[in-house]
Formats: C-alpha cells, structure tokens, sequence
C-alpha cells in the first residue's frame, strides 16, 4: 500500500474518532443535573446556583399560596415521585428549541404532565409566567385534567388571579371596555380562545375578564362559594348547573348580568 494512502487513512481514522469523541462529550454535556425541593425537580445544566435556588424558592412558596389563595384543600400531595418538574434551559434559543414556543414566550407547561421550562432571568418568570402555570396545575388537579365543562375562561381566569400585581388594575380596565363598547359577554367569552388570535387587544381583554370574574366571585361570594363551585363543576361536568347550586344565578348570562351590574356601579 502506499504510504501517502496509508498517512491519509490514519488521518481519517484519527478524525473520525475525534469527532466520535466530541460528539460523545457533547452528549455528556447534555445531561441535565437535578436540585430537589420537598415539592419539586428542578432539571438544569448550565444555570447558576443563584437562580435554581431562587426558582425552587419561589416554586415551594406558590405551592402553598395559591391553593390557600382559592380556598382549595389538596387531596394530592406532590411529593416523592409526583414531584412537579421545571426544567432550565441554558438561554432562550434552547428554550424555543425544546418547547417550540414563539420568541416572545419565557415560560411554558405541560399542565396535566406537571412540567414546566424557562431559562434563566426571563422576564417577568417568577412574578407572572411561575404563579400563573402553577395556578393552571393546581385548578386543574381540582377539577379534573380532562373536564370538559371547565370553560377556557375559568381556567385562564384562576391561573391569572395569581398575577395580582399584573391585573391589580383590572376594574378600572373593564370599566373602560364595558364604556367603549369592547367588553365581551361570558358566552362570547366562552366561544373566544385567546391562543388563535390575531387581535392582541381582544386577547388582553380576554385575560383581565378572565381574572376579573374570578376575582369577582371570590370577594363578592367567599372563597368557601368557590371551592364548592369548583367541587360541583368537578362532580357534575356541567358549569350551569354547577353555578345555580353554588350562587344565585341559574346560569353564565346571568353571571355576566350580575357582574356588569357590579362593575358599573
């Protein structure tokens, strides 16, 4: 054989395993390392100590503030192996990559799955995107996963009632809309779905309606009202008549009165 083919061979072979070696190091690095809390697994790998502290801080403290926010007594406790999960992505480009979430997303779940992703310092995380996937999880295992009598308002209006901050301007918002004609009932409500819309003021409409009907039931009614709201949507899959066993109205339209009464006043 000749040499200059035996000098090239040994060059390919000596390639081929830096590249089998690198790729293999590259797969290493792709491990993800775990922090565990009482309630949760935190997935990372390139995150600092600060932030995964502070995300399983946080997390532990959503955990017992919004089921004693909405009154609700836990039946399933996430310990052990039904710990939530969060993972961290190194950097929003591998947060997209994972999740495929649009470029504006900071966070996302698998709510039945009890999974959420970020990745570090995104904005507005911990204050919103964090409570707000909690809340969804939380209701969620309250009134059942695959319930389909729960309308998209409900659950988007009791994961946003965590964002106190974000919507503590919300009467004064839906007053405005009530005047300039923009307020929808709770049955347009129920037939708008926020994720397939163009209109990003119809959608930001949908979020503070959404929270302040919540809202409303809960100052105007108690929170005892609303677990057992919640109970008989659970039991009986039918939101009327979850609604006239629980408060004075037979159904949504005379919700949507009552409160637009209210929010006039």
């Amino acid at each position: 054989m000749p040499k200059l083919i035996l000098i090239r061979r040994q060059i390919i072979l000596f390639l081929a395993v830096l590249v089998s070696f690198n790729v293999a190091f590259a797969q290493e690095g792709q491990k993800w390392k775990e922090a565990k809390s009482t309630h949760f697994v935190v997935y990372y790998k390139n995150a600092q100590d600060d932030f995964v502290d502070k995300l399983i801080e946080k997390s532990e403290n959503y955990y017992n503030d919004i089921a004693d926010d909405l009154g609700f007594r836990r039946y399933n406790f996430w310990l052990w192996d039904e710990r939530a999960k969060v993972y961290i992505c190194d950097n929003a480009k591998d947060y997209q990559a994972i999740t495929g979430q649009p470029s504006w997303s900071s966070g996302c779940a698998k709510i039945k799955d009890k999974i959420m992703y970020t990745f570090p310092y995104a904005g507005g995380f911990f204050d919103t995107i964090l409570p707000h996937e909690l809340g969804h999880i939380i209701f969620r295992e309250f009134v059942g996963f695959d319930n389909n009598a729960v309308p998209l308002w409900l659950d988007e209006g009791v994961a946003s009632y965590q964002e106190k901050i974000k919507y503590s301007q919300a009467e004064i918002f839906l007053k405005r809309a009530i005047a300039n004609g923009s307020f929808m009932s709770l049955e347009e409500l129920s037939n708008f779905n926020p994720y397939f819309a163009a209109n990003k003021e119809l959608v930001q409409i949908f979020y503070f309606e959404a929270f302040g009907i919540v809202d409303y039931l809960i100052k105007e009614f108690g929170r005892d009202d609303f677990v057992s709201f919640c109970q008989s949507l659970r039991d009986r899959r039918d939101l009327n008549r979850a609604l006239a066993a629980n408060y004075p109205f037979s159904d949504i339209k005379e919700l949507n009165q009552q409160w637009q009464r209210k929010l006039v006043k």
